[in-house]
């Protein structure tokens, strides 16, 4: 993304980076290079290829700092990290770029060139690598980028287990970048880079431990991960055990950073770590304790917002983001080293409920606040979504939600709303972000190009999936969950008016809202008119107010929307009052394409309605073979026709909770199979 903030974490701690992230993103298509031609992936080939990760890599030579060191400094003084961006030059070449303004005397960025956020995950990056391949070369890699994270982290006094973020060129740390980040200074508080950083430390010491060959580091590796442990545990899990409000919606006050998200990642390498040093009574009760709060994020179900999701954010009910949503995947294996199924069960409802409705609405966008308003979409959620389920594929054994990891690291070789790969095998690229009008960011910075890998290795490592993935590179057809905007109403008597800015502080408006006061209506045009839709209204609605209306479709029975105001809480909403679905409209039969509306009592103001399908639906297909989801979002059992009509195919179904119930092989032409309630079945040819 060039000289851009990075747009994956929280510039105060979370609340800027939205509504910056598709700007950057679409600014970012300056400096392109020409879209090459889709890549062939060659068959029983590696996908994981580390040389884009490898240019990316440079050295810095820090001075002396109080309180940073790192294992062997004095005799190994140099430290490797990866360049935050790459930017796309002609020909294919790509220049690696700093975070902030360059100061053309010094040389130092406005943040700086190397960031503890991605010296982190390349550590995983190479570390995985190493361990599935044996490939010597990424364990020195691995090695060197987990000691560059150590002298990030402050090893003494106040903020001792907290990390620096930024590292200038010549090896200053920049404690107080800018554009500021919360915390400032970066190593003041718990933040998102700490969560890596024990993210990066149990993940190698899990690997240095079982490759045995230098106890020294490994030790220094459990060191490191208890300083940073500790951190957490006296500046987060002091508040273990207490609840908050959050628009009226009851929240743990003990993640990190308030998230779920970031939180999800600290899981993730202390689940590795308490696996491989099973006798570390601390490090396993924090990991549960952690645990157990971004299970508690779980939220909605079958049929209403957020439709089974892990939310990210406790300071907000109505937002989810695909970037670094890996609660399915850190829970997945927390239940598995803890032996707790409880923690696995929020995780199962994410993968088999959730996941299936954004696969269906489009993919892994950036932002659903709540309506898909943020549709630009990168990397670091395509992968975020594949781990996740394929985690969840190893803890629960369910067949389904290999099948759904499939489809989701389909994105990669084409099927996305571009058409085109975002990954190419020859070159270890991963563009940057795929834009809400199918163009692409063809930069290709650190994170990208880490979560590529992490996607690539995880696939090597399940050949049959990997193939599946690879030979459906085409969406052939796309039915799922949309939004109908307030201001498209085909009549109305109220009064359109527009919010003075459409960030609320912890959702955004998608356009305009259409208000309307006791008595006054409005209709819309459903986009299918031969669909049975659920709708669900997002409004506005005060804290202290409440609100009815009455809905139709068509002539049909109506249905009664009674909104009530929430307890705001910790809601980062700028004012008393959320941006939230109201109700839920479930089933509306297809006897009119008119939906309408009039308000009883109150005010409505009407940001958008959230439409969804009784059945939804997403066909992806390639030369010789094809693969369609099918997804209910009925409470009832459901009948669904499934098939290809010059295919041969096999359909598996799965329940709400991922269990396979049925199973049959079809010939050519299309068959009629039963969906269980929130069930899905994913049908496969060639």
């Amino acid at each position: 993304m060039g000289a851009s903030t990075k747009t994956t974490r929280r510039p105060a701690q979370r609340v800027a980076a939205w509504g910056l992230a598709a700007a950057l993103a679409a600014g970012a298509l300056a400096a392109t290079a020409p879209p090459p031609a889709a890549a062939e992936v060659p068959e029983a080939s590696a996908l994981a290829n580390l040389d884009h990760l490898d240019f990316l890599l440079d050295t810095a030579t820090p001075t002396p700092e109080p309180g940073h060191t790192t294992y062997r400094l004095a005799e190994e003084p140099e430290l490797v990290q990866p360049w935050t961006y790459a930017d796309a030059r002609p020909g294919g070449t790509f220049e690696r770029v700093g975070g902030g303004p360059l100061d053309p005397v010094t040389g130092d960025w406005g943040q700086g060139a190397y960031n503890a956020d991605d010296t982190s995950r390349a550590a995983v990056v190479y570390l995985r690598h190493w361990r599935q391949t044996g490939e010597e070369t990424s364990r020195d890699t691995a090695y060197e980028l987990l000691r560059s994270l150590a002298y990030l982290q402050t090893s003494e006094g106040q903020n001792a287990g907290n990390v620096v973020l930024w590292m200038q060129p010549d090896g200053d740390l920049n404690p107080s970048a800018e554009p500021v980040e919360l915390p400032d200074p970066s190593d003041s508080g718990p933040s998102y880079w700490l969560a890596r950083t024990l993210w990066a430390f149990g993940e190698g010491y899990a690997a240095f431990a079982a490759d045995g060959g230098d106890p020294g580091f490994t030790a220094f590796l459990a060191d490191r991960l208890a300083l940073a442990r500790d951190a957490v545990d006296r500046q987060v899990l002091t508040r273990y055990g207490e609840y908050a409000i959050s628009d009226g919606w009851r929240v743990p006050a003990w993640l990190i950073v308030d998230g779920a998200d970031a939180t999800a990642e600290a899981v993730l390498g202390l689940a590795a770590y308490v696996e491989a040093a099973p006798d570390d009574a601390a490090a396993r009760d924090t990991l549960a304790k952690l645990a157990e709060g971004v299970a508690a994020m779980s939220a909605g179900d079958v049929d209403s917002w957020p439709y089974g999701a892990i939310l990210p954010w406790a300071k907000s009910s109505t937002l989810w983001h695909a970037w670094g949503s890996q609660m399915p995947a850190a829970l997945a294996e927390a239940s598995a080293v803890l032996d707790d199924p409880t923690l696995l069960e929020p995780a199962v409802r994410d993968s088999s409920t959730f996941t299936p409705t954004l696969l269906t609405a489009g993919g892994p966008d950036n932002g659903w606040f709540p309506t898909p308003t943020d549709r630009v979409q990168i990397a670091y959620g395509a992968d975020s979504r594949l781990q996740s389920l394929l985690a969840v594929a190893d803890a629960s054994g369910s067949p389904g939600f290999e099948q759904l990891a499939a489809m989701q690291a389909a994105w990669y070789f084409g099927a996305n709303r571009s058409g085109q790969v975002m990954y190419d095998p020859t070159t270890g690229v991963t563009f940057d972000g795929l834009q809400a009008d199918g163009s692409i960011n063809r930069n290709g910075g650190a994170e990208s190009t880490i979560h590529g890998q992490l996607s690539m290795l995880a696939l090597d490592e399940r050949p049959e999936v990997a193939a599946r993935a690879v030979a459906v590179s085409e969406v052939g057809e796309r039915i799922g969950l949309t939004s109908l905007e307030a201001e498209d109403a085909t009549s109305t008597t109220g009064d359109l008016v527009t919010p003075a800015s459409a960030w609320t502080g912890e959702s955004s408006y998608s356009g305009d809202t259409l208000v309307l006061e006791r008595g006054e209506t409005a209709a819309w045009a459903l986009p299918n008119p031969a669909e049975r839709w659920s709708v669900e209204p997002v409004a506005w609605l005060p804290a202290d107010s409440s609100g009815l209306s009455i809905w139709r479709r068509g002539g049909s029975l109506p249905g009664l929307v009674a909104a009530t105001g929430r307890e705001q809480g910790i809601s980062a909403s700028d004012e008393p009052g959320a941006l939230a679905p109201q109700a839920v409209l479930p089933d509306l039969r297809p006897v009119s394409a008119e939906l309408s509306t009039r308000v009883l009592h109150g005010e409505l103001r009407l940001d958008a309605l959230i439409v969804r399908p009784l059945i939804s639906r997403l066909l992806l297909t390639g030369a010789d073979a094809a693969t369609e989801l099918v997804h209910s979002s009925s409470v009832l059992p459901r009948r669904a026709t499934v098939g290809f009509a010059t295919l041969p195919s096999v359909v598996r179904v799965s329940s709400s909770t991922g269990q396979l119930v049925a199973e049959r092989s079809l010939g050519p032409g299309s068959s009629t199979i039963v969906l269980p309630p929130g069930g899905f079945a994913v049908t496969t040819a060639g």
